[in-house]
């Protein structure tokens, strides 16, 4: 078995390079300039106008990542769209970081799950960039850091997905303190990225907490009441021919799911397209409504971040209107 740093170094390049895919050339056209990557043997906090909290009350015991050491954070490996990003990983005690608009005009909120391949946590690039964008909208938004890194064994998820349980607990906890935080607990959604997207796909058909309950909060639904999920994986089974948009054999789909919205690019060299495709058939074929934006360039791991490709400028107009649309925003 690889030493868990190793294939942190190995997952954080394939997150932000979206290059050199099997078949691919070094030129590919989503190839990123590589730079110098720089760790820090400490934790992420919340910088201002960001309210950080634990997820779990402080003594409880919870399952740890896959290695137990300090928390780490890091910033660096190839440039998205000529900037760096910053990241957490071996997170053992997960948080969520509230941000609250500067004039409100929605009481919805929106739960944020960055992506990192499950080796680590793009806080920046999709977790508190993107609730900038949300909070401009009057919206309420909650960055979600999770447990990091949690090996998917052969390629299968585990039999314990551990940001599952920590997505769970936030939206409980969300639901919880709904008067609290000004928002109402029937429009609270989640927006996903890469690892999140899948993230977000799972607590959306999950229809029972995968933990022990520990208090009033996991009486709450853990459910979003809408998805957005952009570039997102291991929802395919891979194992197919490219024709047969199968899920792979650990999805579960629920007719309860919420409406949700998938976002990706077809040249994605990460996640192809088809992780997109199968998921948003196999929830339309369950009754759940469900929208696709599918672009022809874009790559992977842009969030907000412009490029000359227009998924990059265009995608946050595109979800912006379908929350209008189903009356979230």
């Amino acid at each position: 078995m690889k030493p868990i740093r190793s294939v942190l170094a190995a997952s954080l390049a394939a997150l932000a390079m979206s290059s050199v895919a099997a078949g691919q050339s070094p030129s590919d056209v989503c190839a990123r300039p590589p730079i110098k990557k720089v760790e820090h043997d400490v934790e992420w906090r919340a910088g201002p106008g960001g309210d950080q909290t634990p997820l779990w009350p402080e003594g409880l015991a919870i399952q740890p990542p896959d290695e137990s050491r300090r928390e780490m954070t890091g910033s660096g490996s190839p440039l998205v769209a000529g900037r760096t990003w910053n990241w957490a990983t071996y997170v053992t005690r997960p948080t969520i970081t509230i941000y609250r608009p500067a004039q409100r005009r929605s009481r919805a909120a929106v739960l944020v799950l960055p992506g990192g391949g499950y080796v680590a946590v793009a806080m920046d690039l999709e977790g508190t960039e993107i609730c900038d964008w949300v909070t401009r909208q009057g919206v309420t938004c909650i960055v979600l850091k999770y447990r990091t890194p949690q090996a998917w064994p052969r390629g299968r998820q585990p039999s314990v997905l551990l940001p599952l349980q920590d997505a769970q607990r936030a939206m409980g906890l969300l639901r919880q303190r709904a008067a609290e935080y000004d928002v109402d607990p029937d429009r609270i959604g989640v927006i996903g990225f890469s690892a999140g997207a899948h993230l977000a796909a799972a607590i959306s058909n999950e229809d029972v907490r995968t933990y022990d309950p520990v208090d009033a909060a996991d009486a709450f639904s853990s459910r979003p009441n809408f998805a957005v999920l952009l570039y997102t994986g291991r929802l395919w089974d891979r194992s197919a021919p490219r024709t047969n948009l199968k899920l792979a054999p650990w999805v579960k789909i629920s007719p309860n799911a919420p409406a949700t919205l998938l976002i990706h690019a077809m040249n994605d060299p990460v996640d192809d397209v088809r992780h997109a495709m199968a998921y948003g058939l196999a929830l339309h074929d369950a009754g759940v409504p469900v929208d696709m934006r599918i672009y022809a360039a874009g790559c992977h791991a842009f969030g907000l971040r412009p490029t000359a490709d227009p998924i990059t400028t265009q995608w946050p107009g595109a979800a912006l209107q379908w929350l209008q649309d189903i009356h979230m925003f």
